[in-house]
């Protein structure tokens, strides 16, 4: 992005990269050198900043996350709660942190939340139009960020993924008896959370199960040992900091 917007403003600017997409630096560290039009550099210096503060922050705090779960199997992924206009980097900036992006929109994957389930009159109805739906509407389509990691073998044509939400152990085995293949499991505790995944293993082990709702750095390792595949945080784009980056002069060459 620093490189986009100085060349956009100079052509002819001369950038050395001096850090790449997902290198872990320390304070003081030089990420690029500009030699250019001096014009360029000042215009374009807020501009970049803040890209690169702003999608350093996201991979930034991904990364402690990532940290957090080392040597368990669960794996921290996005939300769609991103800045509008920003998805696709921001998203981005959680894979260079060494997450996983779970569905870019609402086209590759189906998610059946509290209202889909209150709409349709319930977890069983809900995933039975959802998985008539999918079915029906299979379309060839190019490999979008959900299925590249969570599935893998997917062909195009075939059917999207669904996940539903559960708040309970009751909605989590109604959920699993009517065919779901992917549960999220919604503001549980880290005890509801292993009891409710405990009893997933026992339905049928295959299930993917993902738990959202208040996770942070500080409580992840403990819903990771519940045994869960994922754990998804929206903090993750809409709170990471800015990473504490400048652009100073270093030198003036008259030309």
């Amino acid at each position: 992005m620093a490189k986009a917007v100085f060349r956009a403003l100079d052509p002819t600017m001369q950038i050395e990269f001096r850090a790449q997409d997902s290198d872990g630096v320390s304070k003081g560290h030089d990420l690029l050198h500009l030699d250019g039009s001096a014009r360029a550099i000042l215009t374009g210096e807020r501009t970049a900043l803040n890209f690169v503060a702003h999608l350093s922050g996201i991979a930034t705090l991904t990364h402690k996350f990532v940290e957090r779960l080392a040597g368990t199997s669960t794996r921290i992924r996005d939300t769609r709660k991103t800045t509008p206009g920003l998805r696709l980097l921001e998203k981005y900036a959680v894979k260079m942190g060494g997450g996983t992006n779970h569905r870019i929109g609402l086209f590759d994957a189906v998610l059946l939340k509290e209202n889909h389930i209150a709409l349709a009159g319930g977890v069983r109805q809900a995933l039975g139009q959802a998985h008539s739906y999918t079915a029906l509407h299979a379309r060839p389509s190019a490999m979008t960020a959900y299925e590249e990691t969570e599935q893998p073998s997917r062909t195009p044509g075939t059917p999207l993924p669904v996940q539903i939400e559960v708040r309970n152990t009751d909605e989590l085995r109604e959920a699993i008896e009517a065919g779901a293949d992917s549960v999220l499991l919604d503001n549980m505790s880290v005890a509801e959370a292993r009891d409710a995944i405990a009893l997933t293993r026992k339905l049928r082990a295959s299930v993917l199960v993902e738990i959202s709702g208040g996770i942070t750095v500080e409580n992840a390792r403990s819903y990771a040992e519940t045994g869960a595949d994922f754990l998804s945080s929206g903090l993750l784009t809409h709170s990471a900091p800015a990473a504490d980056l400048s652009l100073l002069v270093d030198t003036i060459v008259d030309k």
